[in-house]
Protein backbone atom coordinates (compact mmCIF):
# COMPACT_ATOMS: atom_id res chain seq x y z
CA UNK A 1 0.00 0.00 0.00
CA UNK A 2 2.83 2.42 0.84
CA UNK A 3 4.48 1.72 -2.53
CA UNK A 4 1.22 2.23 -4.43
CA UNK A 5 0.56 5.48 -2.59
CA UNK A 6 4.05 6.78 -3.30
CA UNK A 7 3.73 5.89 -6.96
CA UNK A 8 0.40 7.71 -7.13
CA UNK A 9 1.84 10.85 -5.55
CA UNK A 10 4.73 10.78 -8.05
CA UNK A 11 2.33 10.22 -10.97
CA UNK A 12 0.06 13.10 -9.95
CA UNK A 13 3.02 15.39 -9.34
CA UNK A 14 4.51 14.63 -12.75
CA UNK A 15 1.14 15.04 -14.50
CA UNK A 16 1.03 18.59 -13.12
CA UNK A 17 4.61 19.16 -14.21
CA UNK A 18 5.69 19.85 -10.64
CA UNK A 19 9.09 19.12 -9.19
CA UNK A 20 9.36 17.65 -5.72
CA UNK A 21 10.37 21.11 -4.60
CA UNK A 22 7.19 22.63 -6.06
CA UNK A 23 5.03 20.00 -4.36
CA UNK A 24 6.85 20.59 -1.08
CA UNK A 25 6.23 24.35 -1.34
CA UNK A 26 2.54 23.89 -2.17
CA UNK A 27 1.95 21.24 0.53
CA UNK A 28 4.17 22.65 3.25
CA UNK A 29 6.23 19.45 3.53
CA UNK A 30 10.00 19.38 3.20
CA UNK A 31 11.29 18.28 -0.22
CA UNK A 32 13.10 15.29 1.26
CA UNK A 33 9.85 14.15 2.91
CA UNK A 34 8.11 14.21 -0.48
CA UNK A 35 10.92 12.07 -1.91
CA UNK A 36 10.62 9.63 0.97
CA UNK A 37 6.86 9.32 0.37
CA UNK A 38 7.39 8.67 -3.32
CA UNK A 39 10.06 6.03 -2.62
CA UNK A 40 7.81 4.38 0.01
CA UNK A 41 10.35 5.07 2.75
CA UNK A 42 7.77 6.78 4.97
CA UNK A 43 4.54 5.41 6.34
CA UNK A 44 2.57 8.63 5.94
CA UNK A 45 -0.16 9.49 8.46
CA UNK A 46 -3.80 10.01 7.52
CA UNK A 47 -3.47 13.66 8.46
CA UNK A 48 -0.62 14.10 5.98
CA UNK A 49 -2.46 12.09 3.31
CA UNK A 50 -5.31 14.58 3.65
CA UNK A 51 -2.84 17.44 3.22
CA UNK A 52 -1.41 15.87 0.04
CA UNK A 53 -4.95 15.34 -1.32
CA UNK A 54 -5.84 18.99 -0.70
CA UNK A 55 -2.64 20.09 -2.43
CA UNK A 56 -3.72 18.17 -5.54
CA UNK A 57 -7.34 19.39 -5.07
CA UNK A 58 -8.54 15.79 -4.70
CA UNK A 59 -10.53 13.73 -2.24
CA UNK A 60 -8.46 11.35 -0.10
CA UNK A 61 -9.96 8.32 -1.81
CA UNK A 62 -8.81 9.60 -5.20
CA UNK A 63 -5.20 9.14 -4.09
CA UNK A 64 -5.81 5.39 -3.78
CA UNK A 65 -7.33 4.78 -7.21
Amino acid sequence: MVIKFGNQVRKLRMEKGWSQETLSFKSGFHRTYIGMIERAERNISLKNIERIAKTFDLKIEDLFK
